[in-house]
């Protein structure tokens, strides 16, 4: 309604941005996509579609691995919740099954479809698994308490993805920096709004990693992060 351009944050709001945008040549920029592609809101790494492109919060799933096997070196099973019907979760849980064997370990991953399942399945996971990754799956981030409450019961660790997941109880992660990703998009807009055709501009990403500690959590849990993972990270 007059907009010169909508920003859409997240898998969901931006595919309902471009399904209502489209029509209208309102050009839209996402912002937190972990799979531009999956989602249909690009070609690829390097194309963009018609009237869309944004800001990839891709994680980096390798980064992650390296972690958990840095800080849990005993460790063989990660448990991973996720919401089948987001195509990015879908997408990174892929990633994390094709690279886990190169660091030793087994996924276990327990999918759901809305918000009101995710304590149960919690519940069941921390019964298999060694330690917990957690993704930006949006359903499962929204209840992210609950699935503390339930490791913290068992004495299973919970990676974030981010700095606000370990900053709210998990005890470390291999993220990315929203801040960050919010300049970026803004960037973004600011050429689009200037007058440049956004099917010319591909999608972005972040390309290091920040890796964020809580020591306290760690305390809590009996497990002593290494000194080298230590050194250049944030600690809570």
């Amino acid at each position: 309604s007059g907009m010169s351009l909508v920003c859409g944050i997240a898998t969901p709001a931006a595919q309902a941005a471009y399904a209502a945008c489209l029509d209208k040549n309102i050009p839209v920029v996402f912002n937190a996509v972990s799979d531009p592609v999956a989602a249909k809101l690009a070609k690829s790494k390097t194309e963009a579609v018609d009237g869309i492109s944004g800001i990839s919060d891709e994680l980096p799933v390798e980064a992650q691995l390296k972690l958990i096997r840095a800080v849990l070196p005993e460790a063989k099973k990660i448990g991973i919740l996720y919401t089948t019907g987001e195509a990015n979760s879908v997408s990174t849980i892929k990633t994390y099954k094709e690279l886990a064997g190169k660091y030793g370990f087994e996924i276990v991953d327990k999918g759901i479809g809305k918000q009101a399942e995710v304590a149960q399945a919690a519940d069941v996971l921390v019964g298999e698994v060694d330690c917990i990754s957690n993704m930006t799956d949006n359903t499962v981030v929204s209840a992210l308490a609950a699935v503390l409450e339930k490791a913290n019961a068992k004495k299973i660790p919970v990676f974030g993805s981010e700095e606000e997941q370990v900053k709210n109880g998990c005890i470390a992660s291999a993220g990315l920096d929203y801040v960050e990703l919010g300049k970026m998009a803004g960037r973004m807009a600011a050429k689009v709004l200037k007058g440049e055709d956004i099917k010319n501009l591909p999608y972005q990403t972040v390309e290091n990693p920040v890796i964020t500690v809580n020591e306290k959590v760690a305390q809590d849990l009996g497990i002593t992060i290494p000194e080298d993972v230590l050194k250049g990270a944030n600690v809570q």
